[in-house]
């Protein structure tokens, strides 16, 4: 007899699991005392590292179905999504989730939805790398300064060197200065 599990995940203490929990009943899953398990953690944490999940996962055997509400439950990005949906793959688990239409994601038409779900996710990544570069192209072009503003001036790294050369210690420059030696070091190796 297949048994079933379910997982439901919440990223604050503010918000519950109760919606997830009763998604997931008015589904048709009855799930048993033991096999709900929930918590709250950050969807920023990857599958296999957040201790509930862990505690499901050692709880599961071939042959065993997890239901969950959606996609983002099992997974932080779509690299951890499938390399879930992987195990389960590998484990003979089915993984449902409810917002895709119950769609058992290690079948083939599971699989399939994964992959697009993905080469979506990367797509939009790309736009996301093309649009900051653009606007950076563009803030070049109008002269503006990129990165993070010199903690000193022109005129006082012109001084740092000039003392460095008369033979302070990097130091004694970085105290005067109330920067670090690094900063000190990294201003010496720069051209005038």
């Amino acid at each position: 007899m297949t048994r079933v599990f379910a997982y439901a995940r919440v990223s604050t203490a503010e918000q519950l699991t109760s919606n997830q929990r009763g998604e997931i009943a008015g589904a048709g899953y009855d799930i048993k005392d033991g096999r709900f398990i929930e918590e709250q953690i950050s969807g920023s944490v990857c599958a296999f590292q957040r201790p509930g999940f862990k505690r499901l996962i050692d709880k599961l055997e071939s042959g065993d179905t997890l239901v969950v509400t959606k996609l983002d439950r099992i997974g932080r990005d779509s690299i951890d999504v499938q390399s879930t949906v992987e195990w389960f793959s590998k484990n003979d688990i089915r993984l449902i989730v409810l917002q895709l239409g119950n769609l058992d994601l290690t079948s083939s038409s599971g699989a399939l939805m994964v992959k697009m779900l993905a080469a979506v996710a990367d797509f939009e990544r790309e736009l996301i790398v093309e649009r900051v570069q653009a606007g950076l192209a563009r803030a070049k072009s109008e002269g503006k300064t990129l990165g993070r503003r010199p903690k000193t001036t022109t005129e006082q790294r012109q001084q740092i060197r000039q003392s460095l050369a008369q033979g302070s210690t990097v130091s004694a420059v970085a105290r005067d200065y109330k920067v670090s030696r690094a900063t000190i070091l990294s201003i010496n190796t720069q051209a005038g």
